[in-house]
């Protein structure tokens, strides 16, 4: 009886250290697994604590450059010249205005007549641009009428005959050239004096196609003009598909 009492301790003694060894083997991967966690834990903390030093040389320097930079537009403020350290209210009123542009001498063909400046809410045509007029087609028409008398005085003194037929052939071209353009200023005269007509029945200025306003601007480049420039334009197309 106690040696089958002996056998059964045995046996249970057995049974207690295989388990054991069992349950041994079970927590042997955890506590691995714990023990991991703890070195990833213990990186991250260090790797942290490195960044976090980076980080405040990094703006400490910042702030040093910085201070340095300050330092040196001081020093420059204090060496500048009174003329450059002056304050921003005398600088606005000392600055350079840009000068106005410049008008020119002459309206159309007659110099030394200024082009009409426009008064605000001005009716178109009034007395003021009328007399404008007047006396841009009278001073036009005075320096034409000059130009023919120059002509024929011209003409009258260069006249000789010639011994040399080339001679002879090239005054009498110039001659012709003369009288060529004597004759379209002729004509021009002669439309003057119809735009004097107009401006003295109050027809100066409007378009004899449409009837619009011909324009200032327009008639101080061409006095004589009877047409707007979209009929003008229309009968220029007109006048190609003719020839």
């Amino acid at each position: 009886m106690a040696a089958k009492k002996k056998a059964a301790k045995k046996k249970v003694v057995a049974k207690k250290a295989v388990t054991k060894k069992k349950v041994a083997a079970k927590k042997a991967p955890v506590k691995k697994k714990a023990a991991a966690k703890k070195k990833a834990t213990a990186k991250k903390k260090t790797v942290s604590k490195k960044t976090a030093a980076s980080k405040k040389k990094a703006t400490a320097k910042k702030a040093a450059s910085k201070a340095k930079v300050s330092a040196r537009k001081t020093t420059t403020r204090t060496t500048a010249s009174p003329s450059t350290t002056r304050p921003r209210a005398a600088r606005k009123k000392s600055a350079h205005k840009p000068a106005p542009p410049p008008v020119s001498s002459h309206a159309g063909p007659v110099p030394g007549i200024k082009p009409y400046i426009e008064k605000k809410g001005e009716e178109y045509m009034s007395e003021a641009q009328v007399e404008h007029f007047r006396k841009i087609l009278n001073a036009w028409k005075r320096d034409l009428m000059e130009e023919v008398d120059r002509t024929v005085h011209h003409m009258q003194d260069e006249a000789a005959n010639f011994p040399d037929p080339n001679d002879r052939a090239t005054q009498e071209s110039e001659f012709s050239m003369e009288l060529r353009a004597r004759d379209r200023e002729r004509k021009l005269i002669k439309k003057i004096d119809e735009a004097l007509m107009h401006l003295e029945n109050d027809e100066y200025g409007y378009c004899e196609a449409c009837g619009i306003e011909i324009g200032i601007r327009r008639l101080e480049a061409r006095p004589t003009a009877t047409l707007c420039i979209d009929c003008k334009t229309l009968d220029e197309i007109r006048e190609k598909q003719r020839s």
